[in-house]
């Protein structure tokens, strides 16, 4: 008879190990490794720029939010500010009905026929009557006024209350979209640390390239993609040229040149979502604050400002036109002249020149 043998005990270590390659199988087989591969710097590159990117989008959308909650804030002061009229109003309507109502009670008594046939003189008490009538219809009149009165005070307190709740939800928005942006920034400032000095710079330098291809692609299309004086460089800007000095001294006066110059005399302050100057700025930021400077003001954001003016083509583009970037018009720069912008282009850069064509244009707005 063969006898049955019973199997070992495996012993701690081994039942680790097990227990360790089980719980390998089970984090692979769930597909959310605790640890994803190495990214390279080009990778690192890329999403730090999509970051950015997204937070320049998100940027223009907090200036609406921002900008509707000031709208909607002067609605409200100017509706809040009528309620108070209507409200005195309302109430001197009311006192002088009350001064109709109080009169009728003290002329009350005898029948209007005893009282003539009473009266010593007759035609005194018909005259009496006639002032009766007319008082009647004053007080007919004023009764109507008073309910047009209250009419009025009830629908200026819904149209209150309306916009106090628009004026909530948008600085919630406001809120919200504010999270976002900072979210995106943080996560663009997490890849940036993981990057030398060296690498740093050489990220800012590959920009600056990267503009300066996209103009170079840009120019060498068949249809006419830029200014008439841009055609006439002969020299592409430095890396250093496109942060420090300007793209070329090009003539234009009126308002177009006192915005053309406030911008310029911006150049090298920090891009900061939701700035408007004069320390710092966003895009929409500075060219509404350059074309401030030169008495016009323009809405807040670039999608705004895309419709603050009359639109003409690229190859007819002079100084002081904006440049709406993106096909979400996300973007938005001020043209200097000689195929350079002015613009803050997003985090961690400054204000600065770039050619033209370095983005993708939507759209050139001539403001005045």
């Amino acid at each position: 008879m063969a006898s049955h043998r019973r199997p070992k005990k495996p012993s701690k270590a081994r039942v680790g190990v097990l227990t360790a390659a089980a719980a390998t199988a089970v984090a692979l087989s769930s597909g959310t490794s605790q640890a994803d591969p190495a990214q390279s710097k080009d990778q690192v590159k890329a999403q730090i720029q999509t970051l950015n990117h997204e937070a320049e989008i998100a940027t223009e959308e907090f200036n609406g939010f921002q900008e509707k909650t000031e709208q909607l804030q002067a609605e409200v002061e100017r509706v809040q500010e009528r309620i108070v009229q209507e409200q005195a109003d309302y109430i001197a309507l009311q006192s002088q009905m009350g001064a109709f109502v109080s009169a009728q009670y003290r002329s009350a008594g005898l029948a209007p026929s005893l009282q003539l046939m009473l009266s010593e003189n007759p035609d005194d008490y018909l005259n009496k009557v006639s002032a009766l009538d007319q008082m009647n219809a004053q007080q007919a009149e004023a009764l109507k006024q008073l309910q047009e009165k209250k009419r009025i005070l009830d629908q200026e307190r819904a149209e209150a209350s309306q916009k106090l709740g628009q004026l909530d939800q948008t600085r919630k928005d406001l809120t919200a979209k504010k999270a976002e942006i900072e979210q995106k920034l943080q996560k663009a400032q997490a890849l940036l640390n993981t990057l030398t000095q060296a690498e740093r710079e050489a990220l800012l330098a590959a920009e600056h390239a990267a503009e300066e291809k996209a103009a170079a692609e840009a120019s060498a299309k068949p249809s006419p993609s830029t200014s008439p004086s841009s055609s006439k460089t002969t020299t592409k800007p430095s890396a250093t040229s496109t942060t420090t000095t300007p793209a070329a001294n090009v003539p234009v006066s009126g308002r177009a040149g006192a915005a053309v110059a406030a911008a310029a005399a911006q150049i090298g302050k920090p891009y900061v979502y939701g700035a408007t100057g004069p320390s710092s700025f966003d895009c929409s930021g500075l060219t509404g604050y350059a074309w401030k400077q030169a008495g016009v003001s323009l809405p807040r954001t670039s999608q705004g400002q895309a419709g603050a003016g009359r639109s003409v083509s690229v190859s007819q583009i002079q100084p002081g036109d904006l440049v709406i970037y993106y096909s979400g018009m996300s973007h938005v720069g001020i043209y200097a002249g000689n195929g350079q912008i002015i613009h803050a282009p997003s985090t961690g850069s400054t204000v600065r020149y770039a050619p033209l064509n370095s983005m993708p244009v939507v759209k050139v707005v001539r403001v005045s």
